[in-house]
Formats: structure tokens, C-alpha cells, sequence
């Protein structure tokens, strides 16, 4: 029986080879593997099945579980575990202001450096992007020159990086390159004095339209720290912290590079409720339209005043003795005066009388101002805030 049944797998494997040679017309392909599966009495049964759990996933399914596309780099429709990663970063897109800031210096910078060059130049605003500071670090691409600069009135650092090409464009315009020429990478040697010299006039350039683009929103200066050529020596935060990541491209017709201007959380915090804000006019003194109309409605409002005669304290075992025919006695004279409150506010005091047939009262005092002012109040909470 045993070899009746041989026989019949090796004719059943014969069949299914030379029907999988009609269809393919390849005799060494799939059907040598049916034979050859057939022929072999341990494949099959639970170690099939085992091999089949044991498969190795191919990099787009590791790519996919961990949400990571090389094609899409940004922060946006972003799935599996970076998404959960980089959830705590707060976007850009909650700081409006900051796009018009960095659209202000864009067109600053655009003329500066035409007149630092002495030749046509464009900048362009790449994109603002929120990113972990210690992954900025680990992506910028040497060589590149990474300058410190420090906020002074907001009391923290930033990072302004120029890579290598527009480094030897800069270097070419200023010592009067020829035009037209390839672009020549130099690797492996550290910038001249001379190369750092030029490249940190640009930068000065750069930071000082910065300060002019912050103006209209908080007056600050930036002041050159050092220059650094190693990004481990330019760590300014911690390497999780976020920082918003300002991307600047600068053409020279044939030539140009990239300025990367980097801005800590911690940096930009004293101005978050100016960055907050979707436009300049909410920033410029106050809105005499809403004041008018919110005086006018002010003038015009209901208020209820309660005129106490008089006022006293009892316990509650003696108010709920009370019964029907007790006698509470009011000490106050008939001439006494009344308060005039409104809620729980004393506004004046007043006295009793009668007009016609109705109880009124006559105002015996002036009413009793504010002693408060509106610019009192607002240097208040200003004052409670920088102190929290």
C-alpha cells in the first residue's frame, strides 16, 4: 500500500509539473517546486505553518508600521509610531504672527544682500516647520558653518546655519568669481580665516534685518556669539526640546544656497501671546472703534439698586423660633441714612422719604468713584504676569 501511494504522489507531481510547463513553459520553475514539495515527506503540516509566522517583513512594511515615508518629510499626515513621537511638538500653525515676521524678512534680507553682493540676489522663503532640536542637529549636512546668536531681551539662544554651497557662492561673488563656472565642492579641509571672515559678515547681515523683522512685534537684538563648524559643539537646547526651523533660499542666478534659522520654544516664549495674535492690528494700542461702542453700550446698561435700611445677624436657632407675631427690632432713627448698593458694591447712601404716593430715597452723598483706573489695572495684570 505504501508504495501504491509513492507512486500515486509521483504521478499526481508529474501531472501538476507538466500542466505548470503548458501554462509557464518554464520546466525548472514552479512546477519543479509542487514536485519537489511533494516529493519531500517533511514539508508541509505545522512546520508550514511555522515558516509562514516566522517571515521577515521587507522595508516598505517596516516603513509603513513605523510611519515613516522618505518621500514625505514633513510633520503632516504622519502615522504608527512617529506620529506618536513627534505628537508632543506644537506646529508653527499656532503662531500665525510668525509667518508674517519671516515674510518681512524675506524681503528685508533680499535687499541687504544685494547691497552686501553688489549682484543680483533672491530670497525665498523654503518653509516654517516645527522640529526636535537634537534631530536638527543629526540632519545638517557638512560641510556647513553654524553660527550662535543670542536674544537679548528675550533671554535665550538661536542658530543660524548656511550650508556649503551658498558659502562658496558668497565667497565667489565677494572675491569676484567668474560666472558660469562649475560649482566645485572642496571636502575635507576647514574654512580659511578668510572664508569665516566673509561668511560672518552675511550672517551679521542676516540678524540684523532679523531684528528689524521682530521690530513691529517685540523690539529685539541679536548678538553674535560664536561660530561653529562641529554641530555638537552649537547645542543650544536639549536635543528633545522643539524649535521652529525657518528654511531661507537665496539664488545668485547660477548660484546660491540655503540659510537655516533656528528658534527654540524656550527662546520665543516672552512674545507667545504676540505670536498668537492672526495680525499686526491686534498688537498696536487699542481699538477706539470697540472702546466708543463698548462705552456707549456701558452708558446704556441696566443696572438694579437696592436701598438696605437695615441690616443684622441672628443665629439660625433664633430665625427658625421665629413665629407668627414676633417683633424684630430695627435700631436705626427715622433721620439715619440708607445704603445704595448695587450687588454687593456700596455705591452712595441715601435718605428715606416719601414722593407722592411712592417710598423714595434722596441721595445724600456722592457716589463713591473707582479708585482704580484703566492704566492702573492694566500695569496690575501686567505686573502679576511677569511676576508668574
Amino acid at each position: 500500500m505504501a508504495g501504491e501511494q509513492n507512486k500515486t504522489d509521483s504521478e499526481l507531481a508529474a501531472e501538476w509539473e507538466a500542466a505548470m510547463n503548458e501554462q509557464v513553459g518554464d520546466s525548472g520553475g514552479m512546477a519543479g517546486g509542487w514536485a519537489a514539495a511533494m516529493e519531500d515527506p517533511g514539508h508541509g503540516g505545522s512546520d508550514g505553518v511555522k515558516g509562514g509566522a516566522d517571515r521577515v517583513l521587507n522595508q516598505d512594511e517596516v516603513d509603513g508600521l513605523l510611519g515613516f515615508n522618505p518621500d514625505e518629510l514633513g510633520l503632516s499626515d504622519q502615522s504608527g509610531i512617529r506620529a506618536i513621537i513627534n505628537s508632543a511638538l506644537v506646529s508653527y500653525e499656532r503662531l500665525p504672527m510668525l509667518e508674517i515676521v519671516f515674510d518681512r524678512l524675506v524681503r528685508l534680507l533680499t535687499t541687504s544682500l544685494r547691497n552686501f553682493t553688489s549682484d543680483n540676489v533672491e530670497v525665498s522663503l523654503d518653509g516654517i516647520r516645527s522640529v526636535r532640536f537634537g534631530d536638527y542637529l543629526n540632519s545638517i549636512p557638512l560641510p556647513a558653518i553654524l553660527s550662535v546668536f543670542k536674544a537679548e531681551q528675550w533671554d535665550g539662544f538661536g542658530l543660524v546655519t548656511v550650508d556649503s554651497a551658498l558659502i562658496y557662492s558668497i565667497i565667489d561673488v565677494l572675491l569676484g568669481g567668474r560666472r558660469g563656472v562649475t560649482k566645485m565642492k572642496v571636502e575635507g579641509r576647514p574654512y580659511t580665516t578668510i572664508e569665516t571672515s566673509l561668511v560672518q559678515r552675511m550672517i551679521e547681515v542676516v540678524l540684523t534685518d532679523a531684528e528689524h523683522a521682530f521690530r513691529p512685534v517685540s523690539p529685539v537684538d541679536f548678538s553674535l556669539d560664536r561660530l561653529e563648524t562641529n554641530p555638537r559643539f552649537a547645542a543650544i537646547t536639549r536635543p528633545a526640546n522643539a524649535a521652529i526651523l525657518v528654511t531661507l533660499r537665496v539664488d545668485m542666478e547660477d548660484r546660491g544656497g540655503g540659510i537655516q534659522m533656528l528658534l527654540p520654544y524656550a527662546t520665543i516664549e516672552p512674545i507667545r501671546d504676540v505670536l498668537l495674535q492672526m495680525f499686526m492690528g491686534e498688537k498696536f494700542g487699542r481699538d477706539a472703534t470697540w472702546e466708543g461702542h463698548l462705552a456707549t453700550e456701558i452708558w446704556a446698561a441696566q443696572a438694579e439698586v437696592s436701598a438696605v435700611l437695615y441690616e443684622k445677624k441672628l443665629p439660625l436657632r433664633t430665625i427658625l423660633n421665629l413665629d407668627v407675631g414676633d417683633t424684630l427690632m430695627l435700631d436705626i432713627k427715622p433721620d439715619a441714612l440708607v445704603e445704595l448698593r448695587c450687588g454687593d458694591e456700596v455705591v452712595t447712601e441715601a435718605r428715606m422719604g416719601r414722593s407722592g404716593e411712592r417710598v423714595a430715597v434722596q441721595v445724600a452723598r456722592p457716589l463713591r468713584r473707582s479708585r482704580t483706573t484703566l492704566a492702573a489695572f492694566e500695569a496690575a495684570g501686567q505686573t502679576r504676569k511677569e511676576a508668574s
